[in-house]
């Protein structure tokens, strides 16, 4: 079953962008748009969603006070802020107020995706300066299923392994050495209990965390 998207922007063409960038994801589907706050409860309250993937800064409203009201009267929706705020700005705020994750808008595609299957899975989506800054565990529920106990890197690193990528391809998509990566996939392996590349691609796949 497709992971069900709300997308909350009060910019059209930012929407139309992370709609068109998310529908090309396999497993995800972008099932309702609001520009606004209210639009985004009126949504929520007549369709089933999986994941919000709210903007802090809408207008006529706070973002933070739609978080709460999210939280509090859907529980079970997971809720990824999208801003174009640094994340020392709010992140933190938003995570206090109930986010699954924060990301700022000059993510890359690949790391939108992973964040929100990260937080559709029940996991959270933070920066380690940011958990470390919170005192938080950045995978509260990691107990629940393997690749919740990933950092967020490794988390990107597996989906791309579970996509069929190669260390050396892997290593330049993300900019870093094939020795750091190998490293990650050490890690990988250690945290999930598995021993092959084979094992973590029939995960990813069985899990949908790849397209």
């Amino acid at each position: 079953m497709a992971i069900k998207i709300l997308i909350v922007d009060d910019h059209a063409v930012v929407r139309a962008g992370l709609k068109q960038i998310l529908e090309g994801v396999s497993g995800m589907a972008v099932t309702g748009e609001a520009s606004t706050g209210a639009e985004a409860l009126k949504a929520i309250e007549s369709q089933r969603f999986n994941v919000v993937v709210l903007d802090i800064s809408l207008p006529n409203a706070s973002g933070i006070d739609i978080l709460t009201r999210i939280r509090d009267d859907h529980p079970q929706i997971a809720v990824l802020v999208l801003s174009i705020h640094p994340e020392e700005q709010y992140a933190a705020r938003a995570i206090q107020a109930g986010a699954s994750g924060y990301l700022t808008k000059d993510a890359a595609p690949d790391e939108l995706a992973a964040a929100i299957r990260k937080v559709a899975w029940g996991g959270r989506y933070v920066s380690a300066a940011l958990a470390e800054k919170l005192n938080l565990d950045p995978e509260p529920e990691a107990g629940l299923m393997p690749h919740k106990a990933l950092s967020n890197r490794e988390f990107q690193v597996l989906c791309l392994i579970g996509s069929g990528k190669t260390v050396t391809e892997i290593a330049g998509l993300l900019h870093l050495s094939t020795k750091t990566i190998s490293t990650y996939r050490r890690h990988i392996l250690e945290k999930m209990g598995m021993q092959s590349n084979a094992e973590l691609i029939r995960y990813a796949i069985e899990n949908r965390l790849v397209d």
